[in-house]
């Protein structure tokens, strides 16, 4: 089914990888300073996707929106109608452990989450949402290769941006170290579809300290988790 009712792309519009920021302007500010020959192929709703080349290789990024709902749509269309074999998440999240600090980079191999979302999508409740640890030990390689400052572990992917703080002891007693609100959809998807996918997240906040990047830092930041990820995705 192409296009389908989210997607106007043409059927080999898209590389293998797809980096997904949750912003539409994210993913045409990677566009326009990470890809060259980038070109739109998708422009839906205002998510738009772009196709291009980092260092010669065919690689493409479209936003996901907001949310488990949203992630879920686009992230399905694109393993299941368009042939995309990994999708790597590039996102912001807040710290919920003194173990993790702002400008970390965060790799969420394993997603927790409250929602509904596995229910509706014929999983059980009690569903483990995990990247696919190919793409972890990868990435892992490459950030010690960078000597970045990151942390692969436990994620939460939340219903809500405002009011995580009651479940702080959830947080401490499942050792998660950030939480967000795409992955574990994401994840859900790689697996029901057997292709892969990883989140990368760069910590802007954090719900410990009440620290913050101002908005040039988080720039920064991102820039860095973006290099990173696409090294990862030509890599692949």
């Amino acid at each position: 089914m192409i296009p389908t009712p989210h997607i106007t792309a043409k059927k080999d519009d898209f590389a293998k990888t797809v980096l997904m920021p949750g912003d539409p302007k994210r993913s045409n500010y990677i566009a326009k300073n990470f890809l060259s020959d980038a070109k739109l192929v998708n422009d839906v709703r205002g998510i738009q996707g772009y196709t291009g080349l980092y260092k010669g290789k065919k690689v493409s990024v479209m936003a996901s929106g907001m949310g488990m709902p949203s992630m879920g749509i686009y992230s399905y269309e694109l393993f299941n109608f368009y042939n995309v074999d990994n999708i790597i998440r590039v996102g912001s999240a807040g710290a919920t452990s003194e173990k993790v600090k702002v400008h970390d980079i965060v790799i969420g191999q394993k997603a927790f989450t409250k929602s509904s979302f596995a229910k509706c999508f014929g999983l059980s409740e009690d569903f483990e949402a995990l990247a696919t640890k190919s793409l972890v030990d990868r990435v892992v390689k490459l950030c010690k290769e960078k000597k970045l400052n990151v942390l692969a572990g436990n994620i939460f992917s939340s219903d809500v941006f405002y009011g995580e703080e009651s479940l702080f002891s959830y947080f401490k007693d499942n050792d998660i170290l950030a939480v967000e609100m795409e992955a574990a959809a994401l994840y859900m998807n790689a697996f029901k579809a057997n292709k892969n996918a990883l989140t990368i997240c760069t910590i802007s906040d954090s719900l410990i300290t009440g620290e913050s990047l101002s908005a040039k830092d988080r720039q920064e930041s991102f820039d860095e988790m973006i290099y990173l990820a696409l090294d990862l995705a030509i890599s692949l």
